[in-house]
């Protein structure tokens, strides 16, 4: 089992910046992990994903530099640092283990964080 908490979620204007973390307990160090997104009305996307031993890293095509995932192995904490947010990134973030890009999905999410960006 994998518990995942996510927090720093908020209302930025465009053009703004936020950090996302997550906090992960339990069996997780076996998975990648990542992000996942739901925008209103929208399908669910793929963000970004990373392997905790190699620190690969993996992102959605419209992420376009502007995101970053990290982790910090010390604290089991999983960070997305978004810069040049738009009105479309808009959506509520999901930390995920084991995400998948097609279909987008995972094996265990958090509750999710609610990003807003208005223009």
């Amino acid at each position: 089992q994998v518990q995942l908490v996510e927090s720093g979620g908020g209302l930025v204007q465009a053009g703004g910046s936020l950090r996302l973390s997550c906090a992960a307990s339990g069996r997780f160090k076996t998975y990648r992990m990542g992000w996942l997104r739901q925008g209103p009305g929208k399908d669910r996307e793929f963000v970004a994903a990373i392997t905790w031993s190699s620190g690969n890293t993996y992102y959605g095509d419209f992420v376009k530099g502007r995101f970053t995932i990290s982790t910090d192995n010390a604290k089991n904490t999983v960070y997305l640092q978004m810069n040049t947010l738009i009105p479309v990134d808009t959506a509520i973030y999901y930390c995920a283990a084991n995400p998948y890009n097609t279909p987008p999905r995972a094996d265990y999410w958090g509750q999710g964080t609610q990003v807003t960006v208005s223009s």
